[in-house]
């Protein structure tokens, strides 16, 4: 993955921002400038692959959404971009421009040199805030400066969320003996000494495989949450197609890795994990648990993702938000994951969320729904 591979850039525009900073005036780009964005996103050492401008496009090529990024340049020499899609086809007053859209995880601005101060940080929202948007999101990650969350307007509300990271530093040995817990190194070997054949693939040709095996787990995850079957096919496809996959796999080359397992020569489980700078993040998963559980397939997979990325240098392994003591989290924590506090900011001129809330709420109890 490179910066030249993306997609041709909308022609910007320029404007100066009304509200100032000490230092002189803001000149706001938008789209941002991919140079830039790239510039920023190499210089942080903490960028995630979903806050890379690939991703944007990942996004545009799999939705209907386009670029919204803003370039922030300070007076004061700072140089800040916010990513942001903005769904095609709606006028400004009825679209949403969010950094992510529901289902594409962390965004988050990216600046440099070093974090912004809170007046530099409150500049920003506060033009955030007055986007003509219905809503405005900012997904923040684990490692945002502090500095976000106490500058953000009144008019922000804030929702707490947790992302479980393992920490890679000491390389895999150290990782294995002294992060990952007893019953993931049993699992683990009890998976080597299995049928359990795997394959890692970096140019999508497991694509077609993993997605299968992601339409299995959505029978699965129907039955565990006494969902219909047709209903949850339809929400599981709607929420991940096979198209995002497709898009993601091409567009991040050797960068996406798909992990398949198989057992007897059938799919068995399967993992998309990408990686850019010093993170990897496991974004994808899925097995038939019929052929998987038995051998602990996925614990394998996970062994050998979380190797691969130590072998690359990476310093993390993002594994995504999980609710604190669910059975998802408890995977997780078995491999020495911690979870952090991230925080979702958004901006609403209708009380959209809370209405999705209730009606999905609705839903739900008349489905009597279990959440996993």
């Amino acid at each position: 993955m490179s910066g030249e591979a993306v997609s041709r850039e909308a022609v910007s525009t320029v404007e100066v921002l009304d509200r100032t900073t000490e230092a002189g005036p803001v000149r706001v780009t938008t789209p941002a400038p991919r140079e830039e964005w790239w510039r920023l996103a190499e210089e942080d050492p903490a960028t995630l692959v979903t806050q890379t401008p690939t991703w944007l496009d990942s996004l545009c090529a799999a939705g209907p959404f386009e670029d919204a990024s803003r370039l922030y340049v300070f007076e004061g020499g700072r140089r800040l971009v916010v990513p942001l899609a903005r769904r095609r086809g709606l006028p400004g007053w009825l679209s949403a421009e969010e950094s992510w859209p529901s289902g594409w995880g962390i965004g988050g601005p990216l600046a440099a040199p070093g974090a912004p101060d809170e007046e530099e940080a409150a500049v920003v929202l506060r033009d955030l805030a007055r986007r003509p948007a219905l809503r405005v999101g900012v997904r923040f990650g684990p490692d945002a400066d502090p500095v976000w969350p106490a500058a953000a307007p009144p008019d922000f509300a804030t929702e707490a969320l947790t992302t479980y990271v393992l920490d890679l530093s000491g390389g895999f040995d150290e990782v294995w003996a002294h992060r990952f817990h007893g019953r993931v190194r049993r699992d683990v070997r009890k998976a080597e000494r299995s049928p359990v054949e795997v394959e890692a693939d970096r140019e999508g040709r497991l694509v077609g495989e993993f997605y299968g095996l992601y339409e299995t787990s959505m029978v699965r995850w129907a039955g565990q949450q006494h969902e219909p079957r047709a209903f949850a096919r339809l929400r599981q496809s709607r929420a991940f197609p096979r198209r995002y996959l497709e898009e993601v796999a091409d567009r991040f080359g050797a960068s996406c890795a798909v992990y398949l397992a198989r057992v007897d020569g059938e799919p068995a489980a399967g993992v998309v994990v990408l990686s850019y700078g010093g993170r990897a993040k496991y974004w994808r998963g899925a097995m038939d648990r019929d052929l998987a559980h038995p051998v602990r397939a996925n614990f394998l997979l996970q062994r050998l993702a979380i190797e691969d990325a130590c072998t690359e240098g990476r310093t993390a392994y993002v594994m995504g938000d999980s609710r604190p003591g669910s059975p998802l989290a408890h995977f997780k924590e078995g491999f020495g994951a911690e979870g952090l506090p991230s925080l979702r900011c958004r901006r609403e001129r209708l009380p959209l969320t809370e209405t999705d809330r209730l009606l999905r709420t609705t839903a739900k109890r008349l489905l009597r729904f279990r959440d996993a």
